[in-house]
Order: structure tokens, then C-alpha cells, then sequence
């Protein structure tokens, strides 16, 4: 996950560094006087900010509330953001024996729906096939987003269903095959299976794809 989906982030920049005037004997341009503001170029003591409170049971609800507020996200994903601020902050449980589990308290925002990893999972397939990437690199988005082996299982049915679709949709965005001018050039057409490829196409599909010929109607065509 990147700062920019942490919403946290904003309270942790650093404040940026102001000019201090060179102090000096004399009257001149750096010198100012106590209490006064010199020549605008002096700055006066530099506030320092205090380190942000030790993380307690019910401000780390509260963080992973306001977190799955915000995001669409998965258990393994709220479980990392509360794990990493637990470092960050360190924690004070007082009258609490144990440390607080993150993955605990992620399990309870999906029991009470919050945070529904099938969902995403659905979602971010479907997503990403319409951009023309394959079943691997779904494979990969999947893990990244720490979605466990059952929620994977219970979407890639619809994965499999839409795979001629989302190579179809790549080769179209560059050209390859059907959507192609019939260039019959073997390191071109090299460069084209391994595109496809890259973009997580199965290996036959994505052969048959790039050695099609032109067509109006692309879709038609039997690539299974």
C-alpha cells in the first residue's frame, strides 16, 4: 500500500524548515532584537511537535474505523496498516494484559461488514480484465492485497469466464492480431506473445491471438 492510501499520512509529514537570521554584536541586517522580529528574515523559537500518544485499544478501533471508512481494503491489507502503526507509535494498553492483535481486530471489521475480501476480490478482477490484463497478473494483485487461497477459489470461476474477453480487450489497446494490419513478422510477432504474456495471458490463448488475421469482428472468433 502506498502513503497516499494511509490517511494517517497527513499528520506525519515533516513541517518544513523556516530561515533563522545569523545572529551578530552589531546592528546590522542579521542581528534582531530580543522580543522583536528584526528585519523579517529572523524566525523565533522553532516550535518543536510533540511525538504522536502510544496507541491504546480503543484509538486503534478508532484508526481501523476511520481506515475502512475510507478505503476498500482487505483483512491481510488492514491487518498490515494496523501492524505498521503499532510500530510507528508503539503501544499502551494500560489496565490490558496483552498487546493488541491487529489481525483480530481486522476478522471483527469483516464480521461486521465492513471489510468483505470476496467483494474486493470480485471487484478488482473484474477491473483489472477490462484493462486487458490475465488471470496471472490477478493471480499476483490478489496476493499483494493479502487475499486468502478461499476467496481467490471462489472468484476465479468468473476469472476463467472472461479471459478470451480481457486478451482480447489487451491485443486490441495494442494492436495485436485480429485488431492488427496483418504484419506477418516473426520478431513481431515474438514481441507481441510476450506482451501478452507479461500481461498474465495463458500461453495458448495468447498464441492463437497474435497469429489471428485482421477481422471485423474479432469477438466472433473462436479462441478457446
Amino acid at each position: 500500500m502506498s502513503d497516499d492510501d494511509d490517511p494517517d499520512r497527513a499528520a506525519e509529514r515533516p513541517k518544513s524548515r523556516g530561515k533563522t537570521g545569523a545572529s551578530g554584536l552589531g546592528g546590522g541586517r542579521g542581528s534582531t532584537r530580543a522580543g522583536g522580529r528584526g528585519d523579517g528574515r529572523g524566525s523565533g523559537r522553532k516550535t518543536e511537535r510533540a511525538p504522536p500518544k502510544p496507541l491504546d485499544a480503543a484509538a486503534l478501533e478508532r484508526m481501523a474505523l476511520r481506515y475502512v471508512e475510507r478505503f476498500a481494503t482487505t483483512r491481510g491489507r488492514l491487518t498490515d496498516y494496523l501492524m505498521r502503526k503499532l510500530r510507528e507509535r508503539g503501544w499502551d494498553g494500560g489496565g490490558d494484559a496483552a498487546l493488541a492483535e491487529p489481525a483480530e481486530l481486522a476478522q471483527r471489521m469483516a464480521e461486521l461488514g465492513y471489510v468483505d475480501d470476496r467483494a474486493f476480490a470480485e471487484q478488482r478482477a473484474a477491473a483489472m480484465q477490462r484493462r486487458g490484463l490475465g488471470a496471472r497478473r490477478v493471480a499476483g494483485a490478489f496476493r499483494e492485497a493479502g487475499i486468502d487461497e478461499g476467496d481467490a477459489e471462489s472468484v476465479a470461476p468468473a476469472i476463467a469466464d472472461r479471459a478470451v474477453e480481457s486478451a482480447l480487450a489487451f491485443a486490441r489497446r495494442k494492436r495485436i492480431g485480429p485488431y492488427g494490419n496483418g504484419d506477418g513478422d516473426r520478431k513481431l510477432q515474438e514481441k507481441q506473445l510476450a506482451a501478452m504474456m507479461r500481461a498474465g495471458h495463458r500461453f495458448d490463448l495468447a498464441r492463437k491471438i497474435v497469429a489471428a488475421p485482421p477481422s471485423d469482428a474479432p469477438e466472433s472468433v473462436d479462441f478457446d
